[in-house]
């Protein structure tokens, strides 16, 4: 018997949940990372553009090309171990190296990207940070270090992975620009412990500031949401105190509406990538598995503080504008109710005209009717007066006697014609 066949996409799906693995790394190490982000329509950008400016990077070190359409690779550029990422809406670099600067957080740790390399780069910085690791001290020790590297006043530390490691970092962009982060390891900390804990770092620094381009997004809305509430609300009162035509205000809405919904899709992605990204800033905090290190705030106490109300604003805009939606629409279901109840008033009103002006036509026909019996009959009595007037002196008779004897029956006849003229007709 033939053997079974695999569904085409099988490997690729198994293979795609081990495409990227976490770094190994030592201690102590330097690591710089750059993220980078196409100002508009990141997500339909030609990814090309982002291998090319990688393979631009390996060849300057002679370093292997990563194999024709990957979104992930790995090489060794200098005394750096490189790893490439492609994702969604930004490429992302991250550089290891055994060791660390004399000088703390130098900027030339970030040398490995060069200047005119970064010129090149296919979009803008997004984010880049240097995280300095280096085997944990006393205590006292690394709270001196936090003190003298970050802010006191925006400083996250904490104790991580049960006590593997203590990370902190101020989340504020130096003078060379960029963020900084500490990692003091633990003695006896694998190698892989330590890659997953500065990859996730990364993560955390990625996202969230990839997040705040939706609270950026939401921010820059607000004065447009509350001057289209505004027209709304007078709008529902013109409504209300019936100031202004109905079809006139329903073309105003019709206007604020359109605006909506031109805000709502402009604003969709964005906002939706924002609850995304959210998420995973969330997620990612929760698996280092903080303990509070000394006084310090851990992390997730910084993004309470500083994150989520910036997060707690974009959904709130979203909400908002969800709701002035729903109002535009039910106040638009009330002004055609009200156009509809107008123009059936106006409809009904015209009917009533037409009904007057049909029964003035009626009786202007009757009386029309009677006058032409009139003057037919008239003319039929002169007419038949004369041709009876030879016949009339036979019998001796005046001509005034004539016509009165002819005329209720001429008279008649010319009323029962007309009738049977409007029968025929009808």
């Amino acid at each position: 018997m033939p053997p079974i066949q695999d569904h085409p996409l099988r490997y690729p799906l198994a293979n795609e949940l081990h495409a990227r693995p976490f770094p190994v790394m030592g201690c102590p190490a330097t690591v710089a990372y750059l993220a980078v982000k196409q100002p508009q329509e990141a997500v339909y950008r030609d990814k090309d553009l982002d291998r090319r400016h990688l393979i631009a990077l390996l060849d300057r070190h002679g370093a292997p090309h990563p194999q024709p359409g990957a979104t992930h690779h790995s090489a060794q550029i200098g005394r750096y171990a490189l790893k490439w990422e492609q994702h969604t809406e930004f490429v992302s670099y991250t550089a290891y190296s055994e060791g660390v600067s004399a000088r703390s957080y130098d900027p030339a740790d970030f040398s490995v990207f060069p200047e005119d390399w970064l010129a090149e780069a296919p979009g803008q910085r997004i984010t880049s940070l240097l995280m300095r690791l280096e085997e944990r001290p006393g205590a006292e020790q690394v709270a001196r270090c936090l003190n003298d590297w970050f802010v006191p006043e925006s400083t996250a530390a904490a104790e991580v992975l049960d006590d593997n490691a203590v990370v902190a970092s101020d989340f504020r962009i130096d003078p060379a620009g960029h963020i900084r982060f500490a990692v003091f390891v633990t003695p006896g900390t694998g190698q892989r412990r330590i890659g997953r804990i500065v990859q996730r770092l990364c993560e955390i620094e990625t996202y969230k500031t990839m997040s705040m381009l939706g609270f950026s997004r939401a921010r820059a809305l607000l004065p447009k949401i509350a001057g289209l509430d505004a027209q709304l609300s007078g709008l529902m009162a013109q409504l209300t105190e019936g100031e202004a035509p109905a079809e006139q205000t329903l073309s105003e809405l019709l206007n604020i509406s359109a605006e909506l919904e031109a805000m709502g899709a402009r604003s969709a992605f964005r906002f939706g990538a924002t609850g995304a990204y959210e998420a995973l800033v969330t997620q990612r905090t929760g698996l280092l598995r903080e303990e509070r290190f000394g006084g310090f705030q851990t992390f997730d106490d910084f993004m309470m503080r500083r994150y989520e109300p910036a997060m707690r604003t974009v959904k709130s805009v979203e909400d908002r504008m969800a709701t002035l939606a729903d109002r535009a629409r039910r106040t638009g279901e009330l002004l055609r109710t009200r156009v509809d109840v107008e123009r059936s008033a106006m409809n009904q009103a015209l009917l009533e005209s037409m009904d007057r002006r049909a029964d003035l036509a009626l009786r202007l026909q009757h009386t029309v009717e009677g006058l032409s019996v009139v003057a037919i009959s008239y003319y039929a009595v002169t007419l038949a007066g004369y041709l009876l007037y030879p016949a009339a002196k036979a019998f001796e008779l005046s001509k005034g006697n004539l016509v009165a004897l002819i005329t209720l029956p001429v008279v008649g006849l010319v009323w029962y014609a007309v009738q049977r003229v409007k029968k025929r007709l009808h």
